[in-house]
């Protein structure tokens, strides 16, 4: 079987020989540290991207299969970006930087993580009209023209279309407090984003699917959760955002698509209840976090229609091989409720060591029919 044909098969419960073995990429410090340990050459560590020619090598030399992350997806953000500027500089070398979403961040030297968000240019209907609602307009200039070209060069993965962002691009631009006062400040204007983000992304799904590629899978990206639950009211999140899911997944399986999955980290359990009723199938990367996240307990409440990619707790790269072991343990009894296929639970971090992963691999194909 090809990768392609297994992971459909272990999705829509059918029989496979042997489980593939799927990761969701790395951190840009990850790829130089294995780089400078001599596992990867220059090239690999700074020019990977899901699904490229690097990424296929580097899996091969990992042994994973492919990565989940999906193949082709329109332009449906902000377009034009804005225009990275330095806002100011400080003494220390700390700059604010307005990003391609208009959001200002603070960069500290040597830093590596996420920057801090210090203000944000869409804050009432001025700024909307003005600088957004333009950027969010359907054009065909939107569909990016590798599509074809990106799915006929890895026949052996499932092929993923990125149906968009419905809140999690809105969440960044208004950021978390900004999101808030506005639904209280001005629902009227809160619910025009969401609908003008949500038909651009029905358009964008719409050409791409009468484009002439066979999809395999829709996808989302939202990142609206943290460690205790969502960054927005769950009956606010199902009333104005659900009916666009519908919407989208209703038309991807008008085209024969009965997979649709979701990335979204922290602690999703409360707006499974708006995901799953409007077409989501497929919950990614189920992050195990410090709630012990995994799909073993929304399978008891949802039934086999939900599936899972995910759930492999990345922590355990860090460890040993008596680690990796334990969770690959762990695992087993999820693997064998069916439509599920372990991934690390976000990108691999800095922290991991090469052979724990290459390890990881080997011992998944041993355990699941390798």
């Amino acid at each position: 079987m090809t990768n392609r044909e297994r992971a459909l098969a272990v999705l829509n419960y059918a029989s496979y020989d042997r489980l593939p073995i799927v990761h969701f990429g790395y951190w840009s410090e990850t790829l130089e540290k294995w780089h400078q340990e001599g596992h990867l050459t220059e090239e690999e560590a700074t020019t990977w991207y899901d699904r490229s020619p690097v990424d296929q090598s580097i899996c091969a030399k990992l042994g994973f299969d492919f990565d989940w992350y999906p193949i082709y997806q329109p332009w449906n953000l902000l377009y034009p970006w804005f225009e990275t500027e330095v806002v100011e500089e400080l003494p220390d070398g700390t700059q604010y930087v307005r990003d391609g979403a208009g959001v200002i961040t603070l960069h500290k030297p040597g830093a590596g993580s996420i920057p801090a968000e210090i203000d944000h240019l869409l804050k009432d209907r001025a700024s909307w009209e003005e600088h957004f609602k333009p950027r969010l307009q359907y054009s065909a200039e939107r569909m990016r023209d590798y599509g074809v070209e990106a799915a006929e060069s890895a026949p052996d993965m499932p092929i993923g279309l990125h149906c968009g962002s419905l809140f999690g691009e809105i969440r960044n631009w208004l950021g978390v407090e900004g999101t808030a006062y506005l639904y209280a400040d001005d629902e009227d204007l809160f619910t025009e984003i969401i609908d003008t983000v949500g038909d651009l992304s029905y358009r964008c799904a719409e050409a791409a699917l009468t484009a002439g590629i066979r999809y395999d899978y829709g996808h989302f990206w939202e990142d609206i959760c943290f460690k205790n639950g969502p960054l927005i009211n769950p009956d606010v999140f199902n009333e104005k955002v659900g009916p666009h899911y519908r919407r989208i997944t209703d038309l991807l399986r008008r085209h024969g698509i009965e997979l649709v999955s979701l990335d979204c980290d922290g602690k999703i359990d409360a707006l499974i209840p708006t995901w799953f009723p409007n077409g989501v199938n497929i919950m990614f990367p189920i992050e195990v976090g410090t709630w012990n996240a995994n799909i073993a307990p929304w399978r008891a409440e949802y039934g086999r229609e939900l599936r899972g990619v995910g759930g492999m707790d990345k922590k355990v790269f860090a460890y040993d091989y008596a680690a990796v072991d334990a969770e690959i343990e762990r695992l087993r009894p999820l693997v064998e409720l069916g439509g599920f296929i372990p991934c690390p639970d976000h990108r691999i971090a800095p922290d991991a060591k090469w052979e724990n992963v290459q390890y990881y691999c080997a011992q998944m194909r041993k355990a699941f029919g390798g």
